[in-house]
């Protein structure tokens, strides 16, 4: 389930860290000061915050703002777009605040129309916002430090040491594009970085204990980068990150296990378990238990006799839900969306759930990505009702037993099929073979599990994401490229919530897999991107 916190900070990202340079060098000789506090101006009774010029960062628990304006903001807004009326204004703009750090733009908050009452933007001169707190809460000034910490990256360029932090605050106006007024106010303070105790212990790479499963790699690599980066975790730089491993050329090569977990740990990847609908799928085609991914939809269900009925929907390809582009009103980016998985869990038969959708009359089947959940779940539910004893019985037997995977849990749906959604909890060790069956292009010991053709079929670039840039969806798989010293290195891979992964490499002898419970936090995705471009491909990839 998404947490409370982690909704509102995906959803407004890209709106607020829109940036408007030039009106950044606007003119700001008759801005007001930025004052800085750090007590609990929750709990404090005085009218006149105690001031400070500095801030330990690690240290000082609360850190707030204190600015007075001329005129309300909403006089502001009406200087920017004199023909605008309040409402509208109010609808299309609000504060902005710019973080910068030893005088470079970091991040950039465009609040959204939510952040404030009406009076703090029509009637309010004085304001005080708490930015740091030591619990979270929820309030839009905790989630702005947070997206600049976090995903604006505020936590690397304040690393250690000193800087001198500056906050400017503008009113913006969003239409077809974004206009800024001048610097209503502006402040600095000094931040003291303090160094956060760790236990050196977790620090020196672990070494590989015996009885693996798998033969242990001889190959060197860089111990330094490996080191630097078992600190950051230590630091929680990279947090709840639970199991790193890496093979190499079918080999072992680095083992690691953090905050607690070991090899025998079970691990939830979330999302990661989706991918293995496509595995039992191919098996199952190859079985000759489903004709092949093209078959339709209406095949296996009556669809007259669910809700939103349309000619277009008797379209609809077990390749379509394999794809992400099947054309229903379902999209998890989409808070919104009719399909989105928060609004199926709660139901009492998730497929029928998914059937009951409509169809989007803009969307073409096979060729517009949007990410839904239920679609998988329906998947799932195919295979169930095609193969023998079911699908966790087929998985077993088939998957499982010939990779000799033998610690392993499966979740539900309400109709007591094995959750394809995502969730299947495996040792991180075992997800490796799984990556690594893929790798060796659908073999394992000899034996053929998975065929090489429906391999090729899932890993490859079958449908665009965006087209905003250009990363592909396979069968399930995700691909993108990783670009290291200059070099750019081709990967298909799982993705699971909080930053789990099993990276499959397409041109290097590498699978790498992440295990992580960063679930409820904002940058998870990100920050295994940066460990991959940072520490681990560098570490392990030769000169």
């Amino acid at each position: 389930m998404k947490s409370k916190y982690i909704i509102p900070i995906i959803a407004c990202f890209l709106f607020c860290c829109n940036r408007n340079v030039n009106s950044i060098n606007a003119q700001t000789n008759e801005a007001n000061t930025i004052s800085f506090s750090k007590n609990d101006i929750a709990k404090t009774t005085s009218t006149q915050p105690s001031f400070s010029n500095s801030f330990t960062l690690n240290g000082d628990e609360f850190l707030n703002i204190h600015f007075k304006l001329k005129t309300p903001l909403i006089e502001s807004l009406q200087l920017i777009e004199p023909n605008f009326t309040e409402e509208k204004l109010l609808e299309k703009g609000n504060f902005q605040f710019t973080f910068l750090v030893d005088g470079k733009i970091v991040y950039v908050e465009n609040l959204n129309k939510g952040a404030g009452l009406k009076e703090f933007k029509t009637e309010q001169v004085n304001h005080s916002i708490r930015l740091v707190t030591p619990e979270p809460i929820d309030f839009w000034g905790w989630f702005m430090w947070l997206k600049f910490m976090k995903l604006g990256g505020g936590q690397d360029v304040l690393s250690n040491g000193t800087h001198k932090l500056s906050v400017e605050v503008r009113a913006y106006l969003q239409q077809d594009t974004l206009k800024t007024s001048p610097v209503l106010a502006k402040g600095d303070i000094t931040i003291e970085v303090a160094e956060i105790p760790i236990d050196e212990s977790l620090v020196p790479v672990q070494n590989i204990e015996p009885i693996s499963g798998w033969e242990l790699s001889k190959d060197t690599f860089d111990v330094k980068k490996i080191e630097a980066l078992n600190r950051k975790i230590a630091e929680k730089r990279f947090e709840d990150i639970n199991g790193i491993l890496v093979i190499k050329e079918g080999k072992l090569l680095i083992e690691e296990y953090f905050n607690g977990k070991t090899r025998d740990s079970l691990h939830n990847p979330r999302s990661v378990g989706k991918t293995f609908a496509s595995t039992l799928l191919g098996i199952a085609i190859e079985d000759s238990f489903i004709k092949d991914e093209n078959v339709l939809l209406k095949i296996f269900y009556n669809l007259k006799s669910f809700e939103n009925y349309s000619m277009k929907k008797e379209s609809v390809t077990l390749k379509s839900l394999l794809t992400m582009s099947s054309g229903f009103v379902g999209d998890d980016s989409d808070y919104n969306s009719l399909g989105n998985e928060e609004n199926m869990y709660p139901t009492n038969d998730w497929v029928k759930f998914a059937l009951n959708l409509p169809m989007d009359e803009n969307k073409i089947i096979g060729k517009d990505f949007a990410y839904f959940t239920a679609g998988v779940v329906v998947l799932g539910d195919i295979i169930h009702q095609s193969v023998p004893n079911g699908l966790v019985s087929y998985a077993e037997k088939k998957l499982f037993t010939p990779l000799g995977i033998t610690n392993y849990q499966w979740q539900y749906t309400p109709q007591k099929v094995g959750n394809t959604a995502g969730g299947i909890q495996l040792r991180a060790i075992d997800f490796a073979k799984y990556g690594q069956l893929y790798k060796n292009k659908g073999a394992w010991n000899g034996k053929q599990i998975l065929s090489e053709q429906w391999v090729e079929k899932s890993l490859d670039k079958q449908i665009k994401q965006s087209t905003d840039d250009d990363n592909y969806y396979g069968y399930l798989f995700w691909n993108k490229t990783y670009t290291v010293n200059k070099k750019e290195y081709e990967v298909s891979y799982c993705s699971g919530r909080g930053g789990n992964k099993i990276f499959i490499f397409k041109d290097i002898p590498f699978v790498i897999v992440i295990t992580s419970s960063a679930y409820n936090i904002p940058n998870a995705h990100s920050n295994i991107d940066q460990m991959m471009t940072d520490y681990i491909l560098p570490a392990v990839l030769e000169d």
